[in-house]
């Protein structure tokens, strides 16, 4: 309790450890970003011997969001710890690795300046509670997710079902919701992109989203209520839309090429946990 009443009375402090928590977990996302995707692809092929009951020449390697250690892909180099530290690092490095001279790629430092900008958001947001801890938490998956799905068109259950369970456990103790409205939350959520989903394929005969987006809707429902469902669809759209027609005129992106529909759920969802209550009531007087 005197260290929480410090934080309270010390809000440079606060913020101070927030912004270095951000970071030092933004470097870990790199890791599942760029780790998770391959754990599962080794697990499958691991599964599709065993099922056609192939026997694989080559032994497993050890490998998970632990081991082995990073090493530059290029020409090996192992990443040493004084190389690791978030964002100084990169710049110590001026993006290239310290012994091939191989260019690191800007994602790196930019996730974890988004991280750790987006957590002292919601602390100054929620302050110095459990509202806190429990949206950081929601908040990180969300960021892991969006960019597997970005990189990968993959939204694994390895985040997203944990996040499910999460979010109802959360508000067992009505720390957003109430119970009843997140079970139903979690259930319309899913329901909802799986009926989009079956409609869009009997009419065109494609498929327009992936199960991980019914998941992580439900997740977010979860979390946030039935009754916050609409706004988010809604607020995904508008950001899918944005960031579509950006990269079709600035990327020239190919419109025949799919764009993932994780991210822009993932952006909508956060918005609408930290400012949905104010949008609604803003969207309510104009109409």
């Amino acid at each position: 309790m005197a260290f929480i009443d410090l934080l309270q009375q010390n809000t440079w402090l606060w913020y101070s450890l927030i912004t270095i928590l951000g970071l030092s977990v933004g470097s870990f996302l790199n890791v599942v970003i760029y780790r998770l995707p391959l754990i599962l692809e080794q697990d499958w092929r691991q599964q599709c011997h065993e099922f056609l009951e192939i026997e694989s020449t080559e032994q497993p390697k050890k490998f998970n969001l632990a081991v082995p250690a990073s090493k530059c892909p290029n020409c090996g180099h192992k990443i040493r710890a004084w190389e690791n530290i978030p964002v100084i690092s990169y710049l110590i490095l001026k993006g290239r690795c310290s012994d091939c001279s191989n260019k690191i790629s800007i994602e790196y430092p930019l996730i974890e300046i988004i991280t750790a900008i987006l957590s002292v958001v919601i602390a100054y947001h929620f302050g110095i509670n459990w509202q806190t801890l429990t949206t950081l938490i929601l908040t990180w998956a969300l960021i892991a997710l969006t960019m597997i799905d970005f990189h990968k068109q993959l939204l694994p259950d390895n985040i997203t079902l944990p996040l499910l369970w999460l979010g109802i456990l959360v508000n067992m103790f009505g720390l957003f919701i109430d119970l009843q409205s997140s079970i139903i939350g979690a259930m319309a959520g899913y329901m909802i992109l799986w009926l989009v989903f079956h409609s869009f394929r009997l009419v065109t005969g494609k498929e327009g989203m992936g199960y991980g987006d019914f998941k992580l809707l439900a997740a977010l429902g979860a979390w946030m209520g039935w009754e916050m469902l609409p706004l988010i669809i809604i607020l995904s759209s508008l950001v899918g839309a944005t960031i579509g027609i950006a990269m079709i005129i600035f990327t020239r992106h190919d419109k025949n090429i799919p764009i993932p529909f994780g991210p822009y759920l993932a952006i909508a969802g956060w918005i609408a946990l930290l400012w949905g209550t104010e949008i609604s009531q803003a969207w309510l007087k104009i109409y």
